[in-house]
């Protein structure tokens, strides 16, 4: 006996359905919650998290790409893979305190900035505040108008804070995990 995988009651004979994407095992009461899949061989030759088998359903043409697409993202995640995130600069945290302060040495007003940058007034009291943060162009603006930085340096000395995991450069959870005890 098998157990539906929508409901969990036990079933001799299971049907294939396709709910979402998701091909699920499921009893004859459950077989409405979805598309039933006529062709359950393709399905038995591979796990139901398989991400190939989506793509060899595709067509015969489109087995070959789809097994040699697997192969190239299995290899790819043995290498650390390009994040966008790397090459973005991090904002500091103070960085209303910055624009106010040299607002303030400049002798401008909220307004007088805002003029010169031909920005709102009512967004540069929020940025002021810490209510809102810059957009990149605005960030440009201001460090190009006040010839400051709003960048936080040394940010990379935030990801060598904590140490932890083996050599094999694998973590667990209570590497990074902080406790409140």
């Amino acid at each position: 006996m098998v157990q539906c995988e929508m409901c969990g009651a036990e079933t001799s004979s299971p049907n294939t359905i396709k709910v979402e994407g998701a091909k699920l095992d499921v009893c004859s009461n459950c077989t409405d919650f979805g598309t039933e899949v006529k062709d359950t061989s393709s399905s038995s030759g591979s796990t139901k998290y398989s991400t190939g088998s989506s793509s060899s359903s595709s067509g015969g043409g489109g087995q070959s790409s789809g097994s040699s697409a697997s192969s190239s993202s299995s290899g790819g995640s043995s290498q650390r893979r390009s994040d966008m995130f790397d090459d973005m600069d991090e904002l500091a945290t103070d960085y209303d305190d910055r624009v106010r302060n040299a607002r303030e040495n400049e002798g401008l007003s909220q307004s007088d900035l805002a003029n010169e940058l031909n920005e709102k007034a009512s967004l540069i009291r929020k940025i002021e505040r810490g209510d809102t943060l810059p957009s990149d162009e605005v960030q440009s603006k201001l460090e190009n108008f006040l010839e400051i930085s709003l960048n936080a340096e040394g940010s990379s000395g935030d990801d060598s804070e904590w140490s932890g995991g083996s050599s094999s450069g694998s973590y667990t959870l209570g590497d990074v995990v902080k406790r409140k005890d």
